[in-house]
């Protein structure tokens, strides 16, 4: 099986709720018609909103809604395109193999949302720096210090295989990163300082500094979504954790 991502962008004029709506209703039902397997879909709303301090947002306008998934085959994917298509002038898709470094293995709510908030950041490496060398700093070191320094529930690498999609942003990965909701606007929460100012201020500094060796850091675009795992999935247990 492969792994599916879309990037989505919302029509110019229409209300950011209308077309939320349209992702978790009518387009969700029509998705779980086909072949797809562990359907997620992240969204931009009001539940997210203090959130908006942590974006970046190169590419303009700024997309507004991922949908990810599981197929058995990528050149399979026209039907989801095509459903896709009928709500979003504009998507982006990639193929992606997934390392997932901390699993979620807690359902989400009756509603399908995963509790918390759901980062996406899309990663370029820097132009002097090879394919080889990218891959080692972000699987080796940045895993490590991502864990270590952020209070990460749920931290998926997703190494873009394939661009599916014409005219879609060339990146090089993509990362899904699940916070307490109180991390959004609290930053002793989001890099994991247990409230203390000196904590906090070492471990971002030890995160901005492993990221600036391998990312073109300007061009890196961070969207705060809240997430649905449609069906109340969730993630097989760490292997570690079956070991103890």
């Amino acid at each position: 099986m492969e792994k599916i991502i879309y990037i989505l962008w919302k029509p110019d004029t229409q209300p950011i709720e209308q077309f939320n709506s349209l992702l978790l209703g009518s387009v969700r039902d029509h998705l779980l018609s086909l072949p797809v397997d562990r359907l997620q879909i992240n969204i931009v709303d009001e539940t997210v909103a203090p959130g908006a301090p942590l974006r970046a947002e190169p590419v303009q306008p700024s997309p507004t809604a991922m949908v990810a998934f599981w197929l058995n085959a990528a050149h399979d994917r026209q039907p989801v395109e095509t459903i896709l298509n009928s709500i979003a002038p504009r998507i982006a898709g990639y193929a992606v193999a997934e390392s997932t470094v901390l699993p979620n293995t807690e359902a989400p709510d009756t509603t399908d949302r995963v509790r918390g908030f759901s980062q996406l950041a899309f990663l370029f490496k820097l132009p002097g720096i090879t394919r080889d060398g990218y891959m080692e700093i972000w699987m080796r070191d940045q895993t490590r210090v991502g864990v270590e320094t952020q209070d990460t529930f749920y931290y998926c690498q997703n190494i873009v295989t394939r661009v599916l999609t014409p005219g879609a942003p060339a990146w090089d990965g993509i990362v899904e990163e699940c916070y307490p909701i109180e991390a959004m606007t609290d930053p002793l929460v989001f890099w994991k300082a247990d409230g203390s100012e000196e904590v906090y201020k070492a471990n971002y500094a030890r995160e901005m500094a492993n990221v600036a060796r391998f990312l073109d850091l300007p061009n890196v675009s961070v969207m705060i979504t809240s997430a649905y795992r449609v069906g109340g999935w969730t993630d097989p247990e760490a292997l570690q954790s079956k070991q103890r």
